[in-house]
């Protein structure tokens, strides 16, 4: 599939997970900044993705990354941050959301499967509550420690300070 045609709207993405849902499949949701994707983000998509038929992943807009991150991210912006998501086999569709949570998102979807990482505990993933009143399935998967966007951002730091001398 070509990239662009993964990067949908909200209601392009409701269509794709009702029809689907239509003929017994799964919709797995996740979502995230995604700023600076690195192998622990693919090895997490692969393994949601292993979880249903469709991945749909929620992306954080700029201004919602701002809002949870602070004035120096994203790095990447949303357009570039979208279109490296849809370019992973795993992932199936991409969408932006202006609010700080996906509840909203959630709430368009009604996916199968609610899928976060392993820093957040089952009660506490956004939308939980509403995927499981639908009869559907919350997992927190395992957090690869040490690779995260932050983590790659602290040692470019020391390299920097490193190459200064």
């Amino acid at each position: 599939m070509v990239i662009k045609n993964k990067i949908k709207t909200w209601d392009e993405a409701a269509i794709l997970a009702s029809q689907l849902q239509a003929r017994g499949g799964r919709v797995v949701f996740t979502n995230g900044c995604f700023d600076l994707i690195h192998a622990g983000h693919v090895q997490y998509l692969e393994q949601a993705k292993a979880l249903g038929d469709v991945l749909i992943v929620g992306l954080n807009s700029d201004a919602s990354v701002r809002g949870l991150k602070g004035n120096t991210r994203p790095l990447v912006n949303e357009e570039e941050r979208a279109m490296v998501l849809a370019a992973l086999e795993s992932v199936d569709a991409v969408l932006i959301f202006p609010q700080e949570t996906p509840l909203e998102l959630i709430r368009k979807l009604r996916p199968d499967v609610l899928v976060k990482g392993g820093d957040w505990k089952v009660e506490q993933i956004v939308g939980a509550d509403i995927v499981l009143a639908d009869g559907g399935m919350v997992k927190s998967l395992p957090f690869r420690e040490g690779i995260s966007t932050t983590e790659l951002l602290r040692r470019a730091a020391i390299l920097a300070k490193e190459e200064e001398k």
